[in-house]
């Protein structure tokens, strides 16, 4: 079974020091391909094109972190496995007082590109426009890892991201960074399949849940402190 990600989002898919995976969807993704009695491949592909790749049968499902929306089911379906919500994270401090997406105006924030968080951050733009007010900045990066590392260095004010991705680098460098306001926008995650590959899909769906019942799901939440998003 061949897994599309887009790998660098921790907790959920990246890299350890010597190149292997890890992650929580990483790990969900392999025990399911395993009650399903094959093994599970992993295929890197940067997220704004994750759709089209297995659109184009590059990969047989997506395990990346993917919101479960109403305008990407006109094209792919979903067996969803994990809710999340968006968040703003800063500088320890906070000196730029942001609390929310409206605080961005006349701020720059850093986004992966493709994401959720960054077509939130597109539409407040259109509402600080018509109240007369400066946009945010948008910075694009490929990879929300490099997003981060903007935030880090001081290239922008804000980065947005998962309450996931942004709960793990707090305890990477707890001393560093905080919250700018509270999640919100909270949604679902799901692994995404081609309309046509209704027998994938059902396999699938049967696999999660037998990683559920034998306790499988909620040890690797569990493992990387995310058991509160479970479904």
């Amino acid at each position: 079974m061949v897994i599309c990600a887009d790998i660098g989002s921790p907790p959920l898919s990246f890299y350890k020091d010597d190149g292997s995976l890890t992650g929580a969807e990483i790990e969900l993704g392999n025990a399911i391909a395993k009650q399903l009695g094959v093994s599970a491949e992993w295929k890197q592909v940067q997220f704004d094109g994750i759709i089209p790749a297995l659109i184009a049968r590059q990969c047989d499902v997506i395990m990346s972190e993917l919101y479960d929306k109403p305008k990407r089911r006109e094209v792919v379906d979903f067996v969803d496995y994990l809710a999340s919500s968006q968040s703003l994270v800063v500088l320890k401090g906070n000196s730029s007082h942001i609390a929310g997406l409206a605080d961005l105006s006349g701020k720059k924030v850093a986004v992966e590109n493709g994401t959720t968080i960054q077509s939130l951050v597109d539409e407040e733009n259109k509402k600080l426009v018509g109240e007369g007010k400066a946009q945010a900045q948008v910075v694009v990066f490929p990879k929300d890892t490099d997003a981060f590392q903007a935030l880090r260095i001081g290239q922008v004010d804000a980065y947005g991201t998962t309450i996931k991705t942004a709960g793990y680098y707090f305890k990477q460098a707890p001393d560093l960074f905080e919250l700018g306001g509270q999640p919100f926008a909270q949604a679902i995650i799901g692994a995404a399949f081609r309309k046509d590959d209704t027998d994938l899909q059902k396999a699938f769906a049967l696999g999660l849940e037998a990683v559920r019942k034998d306790g499988t799901y909620l040890k690797i939440l569990q493992n990387w402190g995310i058991e509160r998003d479970a479904l």
